[in-house]
């Protein structure tokens, strides 16, 4: 049965919501993005997941994992706890939340602050578990013209 309330956790129809990013409309936030991201999850959604990963990250996705995660869950909700606007150029903001799930080994919940980037107009996640190959003093395989040390390096940690 489709969903008709939005499983981002907005109360909105899900065409009014998530589901307008996820037939092509750009979110304007990053909370938008991430609201989108959770409910693709919901959704089993995944070309979505990998077309809004910074595209220098796409590559090392895996996808069946993802698959599998979306397919095996049963998701219960999630939480937006705070969105920063960060600036800079490229763009930048982080998102904390929380998503609750139950699986196999029974209810679940992780929390996290996740880093994005506004790359010509639009929105990316960039994920922590894609190592980006690039050299430090490489230019930034996220587009923004500046060298990997100075731009995505800093969001990553390394």
């Amino acid at each position: 049965m489709p969903l008709s309330i939005c499983p981002c956790g907005s109360t909105l129809p899900l065409a009014d919501c998530c589901g307008r990013y996820h037939a092509g409309a750009l979110p304007a936030t990053a909370e938008a993005l991430m609201r989108s991201r959770y409910s693709a999850y919901v959704l089993g959604l995944i070309d979505y997941l990998v077309a809004t990963t910074l595209p220098a990250q796409q590559t090392g996705l895996e996808r069946e994992a993802m698959a599998a995660w979306s397919r095996q869950s049963r998701w219960l909700g999630l939480t937006v706890e705070k969105h920063q606007p960060l600036g800079g150029t490229p763009e930048r903001a982080q998102v904390t939340f929380s998503a609750r799930w139950q699986d196999d080994a029974g209810d679940q919940a992780h929390r996290e602050c996740s880093d994005f980037v506004r790359l010509d107009g639009r929105w990316y996640f960039i994920d922590p578990t894609v190592q980006l190959k690039a050299g430090r003093n490489d230019p930034c395989p996220c587009g923004s013209g500046q060298k990997f040390k100075k731009c995505c390096a800093v969001l990553l940690g390394r």
